[in-house]
């Protein structure tokens, strides 16, 4: 049934503003490329509309969703799995450079289902591999977490870092006051303010509502 609900809910909550997301993405992927070769295989797990994995450079690209949407809305050399993520991967063992997850980890219904969909990451990436995850702190959002209807675990900087050292990660980079909250909530602001607030790590004290781990695969 929540499959069935994806495109649907996907359309009231993006589909107002999905110029505007293309463009905030089209300067995040630029921030997130230090982490990203241009010869990497890259797959997106929750790849939605395919914001970030449509504008990322790299020699393979693969989305992931339950959202059969998801499928008419990549780029045409973007591989699409339909599947789900806790589920085995249609990915063979160490041949992923970089998994990457925006806003998506609070979707899912348990921390049974992240636990297997992190050590599904761990086997299909590459010795020395990334995994690049980016989603809403709990403890600066108590209220507004639960202000969507499919958010179910709660996470934050540290609760993630630890679940990815379980699954065999070490962390290179934790930053628990990143981005602000949401883009899907009616708030636009310029393009410019994005550019020039990714320059000033200070500021990100301030605003920050969304943690950014980065964690290598060590074994």
């Amino acid at each position: 049934m929540i499959a069935q609900e994806l495109p649907l809910q996907y359309a009231l909550r993006f589909g107002d503003n999905t110029d505007y997301r293309r463009r905030v993405w089209a300067h995040l992927v630029s921030y997130f490329s230090r982490w990203i070769p241009p010869e990497s295989v890259v797959l997106d797990v929750g790849c939605g509309w395919g914001e970030f994995i449509n504008a990322v450079h790299a020699r393979q690209r693969i989305g992931m969703d339950l959202n059969p949407e998801s499928a008419r809305r990549l780029a045409p050399d973007v591989t699409f799995l339909r599947q789900d993520c806790s589920a085995s991967w249609h990915v063979a063992p160490a041949s992923l450079d970089v998994v990457f997850s925006s806003n998506f980890f609070e979707h899912l219904p348990d921390k049974e289902s992240l636990r297997r969909t992190l050590a599904e990451a761990h086997r299909s990436l590459k010795p020395g591999g990334r995994l690049i995850c980016m989603g809403p702190n709990i403890r600066y959002l108590p209220g507004r977490y639960w202000d969507f209807w499919d958010h179910y675990l709660p996470l934050t900087d540290l609760s993630m870092s630890e679940g990815l050292r379980l699954a065999g990660f070490s962390i290179e980079r934790s930053i628990a006051r990143f981005l602000p909250y949401s883009m899907s909530q009616g708030v636009e602001p310029p393009v410019a303010f994005l550019r020039l607030y990714l320059r000033m790590p200070f500021v990100w004290r301030l605003f920050g509502k969304q943690f950014l781990i980065v964690a290598v695969k060590t074994a």
